[in-house]
């Protein structure tokens, strides 16, 4: 199962890359801005809770996908940018074992390995 998973998530990737290629914009702007989303992780300056909410909120996939699909119903390019950058990361970060932060876990760490069940 898990690799079956990862192999979702990759596939996600490749989607993203694909909703990409349907936008305005040149072909650099998605491998300059695909690591933006963790910036987020500045939020856990102001406390591990305050991080962990922040950097879930820049990592979900709902999100991701609402952006995407209002950018392109308004006809806002860059929401949709928004929306693709946040899919395409969060997906990557999922095959490398990476998964959303627990804020109500003081003993977490900053990053949370996904615990991939067989």
């Amino acid at each position: 199962m898990k690799t079956l998973t990862k192999l979702e998530e990759f596939a996600q990737v490749l989607f993203s890359i694909y909703l990409f290629s349907r936008l305005p914009f040149a072909w650099w702007i998605f491998p300059l801005f695909f690591f933006a989303p963790d910036l987020s992780m500045i939020g856990s300056l102001a406390g591990k809770r305050a991080g962990a909410i922040l950097y879930d909120v820049f990592h979900h996939k709902a999100i991701a996908l609402t952006a995407y699909i209002t950018g392109s119903l308004l006809g806002l390019p860059l929401l949709s940018l928004i929306g693709v950058l946040m899919l395409g990361h969060s997906s990557f970060d999922r095959v490398c074992g990476f998964g959303l932060l627990d804020p109500n876990d003081p003993a977490q760490p900053s990053l949370m390995p996904i615990r991939w069940k067989a």
